[in-house]
């Protein structure tokens, strides 16, 4: 015989109204069990209590600074920021590492990063030139090849070291250039161009990236957006 079994949760009634149904807050589920259409009907009281969460929210943190290989910048006050464009393309190139189950951070996967934040000039002028994610992507795994299927990348890769020696660059030359302000994404793909012997230098170069271009692009390189108005 099958068998149906219903949850009865208990209804506050309004103590001053004598006309509103009252149901007893404490039943007897034997007195509850009937038949009906040869099924047997049963229901019992729920000891469910309202789940009180004792885990605080969860806090993003927002960074200002990436990595570098010259720990007294980290607390100058002299060296310029980051911009916010910058930082999300760094977030998104170690994805994109992960992705790939590679063990660090790359020249290629900054490259891959730039492009998924995708909003940034730098951005702009590579898909302009057509260097897209999907190429870059392409090319990154018949430079470096595939990684173990079985392997899994750590939560922050570490960067390699052209991956750094990028990263510093771009601050060295936003504090040569003497300008206001943060050190765009543009300055973050030029590094990368910097690094001759990198696996991103070479994925731009092999999609068409030349020094042309980059001096093109660096006419820029201290704005990451440009705002039209129509």
């Amino acid at each position: 015989m099958a068998s149906c079994t219903f949850t009865a949760l208990p209804i506050i009634s309004n103590p001053t109204n004598s006309s509103s149904p009252t149901l007893p807050w404490r039943l007897n589920p034997h007195s509850l069990a009937t038949s009906l259409f040869g099924r047997k009907l049963s229901i019992r009281l729920s000891t469910s209590r309202r789940f009180v969460s004792k885990h605080q929210p969860a806090i993003a943190t927002v960074l200002s600074s990436l990595p570098t290989l010259k720990p007294e910048r980290a607390s100058s006050e002299k060296t310029p920021k980051w911009s916010s464009r910058a930082i999300k393309s760094f977030a998104m190139a170690e994805l994109e590492a992960r992705k790939l189950k590679y063990p660090n951070t790359g020249t290629e996967a900054i490259l891959m990063g730039i492009l998924v934040e995708g909003t940034s000039i730098a951005a702009k002028f590579l898909r302009a030139n057509g260097i897209t994610l999907f190429k870059v992507r392409d090319e990154t795994v018949k430079l470096l090849g595939k990684s173990d299927m079985y392997y899994f990348s750590p939560e922050h890769p570490p960067l390699t070291e052209p991956a750094q020696r990028a990263l510093d660059w771009a601050v060295d030359e936003k504090l040569k250039s003497g300008e206001n302000g943060e050190i765009t994404t543009t300055y973050l793909l030029l590094g990368i161009w910097s690094e001759k012997d990198s696996a991103g230098h070479k994925i731009m170069a092999s999609l068409g990236f030349d020094d042309q271009k980059a001096q093109e692009l660096a006419k820029s390189k201290n704005e990451d957006i440009v705002l039209s108005y129509k």
